[in-house]
């Protein structure tokens, strides 16, 4: 049974895998703009939810992912991180009221993990994370497995997989040799978190520095794969809600998307979160 306890230490070792990663998950990030950043977004983003959960003692699953899931929208950077973001915040729904989970639960919660990133998403394209999350739910979608360990490294193999065959989705990724980041971003987190689950061991963060070369190696792949980018002007910003005013974040998310691109908005009790990518004027000082 998975509890509150293993789901922390397993998501801070999840978080210290794609930290030890991220200028890897840089360097692949060619989709939708290749800005290079996948990695550092992801890791940051999930980073916020290690930090938020290093100061619970909660054995209580639904508690701890309930928090980490906020945590997690709070701190989201880039669109890939916002997207991690509600795929956490999906698990936390299938995980809610539950002290621990079983194997089913597990499947379920990765389930609605998948359902919360596909429903938020502007325009969903395959050979993304998206193709990632969602193989790895539908591979454990009917399982009878009580075991919630084994169900998430079934779940792991078939992301592993997806993401392998990314480039052959996403014509962008096969012209450059690479898989998608954000996959490859979500694969080293589920990487990280079996690390616990299986062995008892939490990664350590071992941050490196970006030496020259690093910086030089991204900017190749980045240059080699880009091309027209319409909306390349990336905003994140969030809304507190008043309840008193009430309101209706589709409505704003309508009007982002007659005039920008990569819109994602997504709320939770206290906020609103939005990603948008819109043009910049080029003519401003």
């Amino acid at each position: 049974m998975l509890n509150g306890k293993d789901f922390r230490l397993a998501l801070i070792s999840g978080a210290n895998n794609i930290v030890n990663h991220k200028k890897d998950v840089d360097a692949l990030n060619i989709f939708p703009v290749p800005d290079g950043d996948t990695g550092t977004n992801m890791s940051m983003t999930i980073s916020a939810a290690a930090r938020e959960l290093k100061q619970m003692d909660s054995n209580d699953l639904s508690e701890v992912s309930q928090r980490a899931a906020a945590a997690l929208l709070r701190g989201a950077r880039g669109n890939s991180g916002v997207i991690l973001s509600l795929i956490f915040r999906g698990v936390s729904k299938g995980f809610k009221g539950f002290a621990e989970a079983d194997g089913k639960a597990v499947a379920n919660a990765l389930m609605l993990g998948k359902d919360s990133a596909y429903k938020a998403v502007m325009k969903p394209t395959e050979g993304t994370i998206l193709t990632v999350i969602r193989c790895a739910a539908q591979a454990v979608e009917n399982t009878d497995e009580p075991s919630a360990e084994k169900v998430l490294k079934t779940a792991f193999k078939a992301a592993n997989d997806a993401l392998a065959k990314t480039p052959d989705m996403l014509p962008v990724l096969k012209q450059a040799g690479v898989v998608d980041a954000g996959g490859q971003g979500l694969v080293y987190i589920l990487e990280g978190m079996l690390s616990y689950l299986e062995k008892g061991i939490v990664i350590e963060s071992e941050e490196q520095q970006t030496t020259a070369n690093d910086t030089q190696s991204n900017k190749s792949v980045v240059a080699a794969a880009s091309g027209d980018i319409e909306f390349g002007y990336c905003s994140e910003f969030l809304i507190n809600k008043d309840n008193a005013l009430g309101g209706d974040p589709r409505a704003l998310k309508a009007y982002l998307e007659s005039i920008g691109d990569c819109v994602v908005v997504v709320e939770d009790d206290d906020i609103v979160k939005v990603h948008v990518h819109s043009k910049c004027n080029s003519g401003s000082s």
